[in-house]
């Protein structure tokens, strides 16, 4: 059984910052990529940024420059640095994964997200 949980949303005003953490853990062998995605209310979820296991990144453009995704692979946890948040990044923000486990099975996993709030 493979978990993702996801932390760090809260309440900010426009031009704040937040910090969004996603630890993965069960029976995990290895992770692929790391992913961010979100999804505001009457909207699609939409991929905001992803990372191999070996480090490169990849964001959407209404992110660049403003958010800053990495993973710490010792621990199985991704994270999502957000500056100079906008009132249209409030969302419901997803982790997602790309993780092998330990019978080498890969498979798709979703976190149950957590929710960033942007006042203006």
């Amino acid at each position: 059984q493979v978990q993702l949980v996801e932390s760090g949303g809260d309440l900010v005003q426009a031009g704040g910052s937040l910090r969004l953490s996603c630890a993965a853990s069960g029976n995990i062998f290895s992770i692929n990529f790391m992913g961010w995605y979100r999804q505001a209310p009457g909207k699609q979820r939409e991929l905001v940024a992803t990372i191999t296991s070996g480090g490169i990144t990849s964001y959407a453009d209404s992110v660049k420059g403003r958010f800053t995704i990495s993973r710490d692979n010792a621990k199985n946890t991704v994270y999502l640095q957000m500056n100079s948040l906008k009132p249209e990044d409030a969302a419901v923000y997803y982790c997602n994964a790309e993780i092998y486990t330990s019978t080498r099975n890969a498979g798709n996993y979703w976190g149950k997200g957590t929710l960033v709030t942007v006042s203006s």
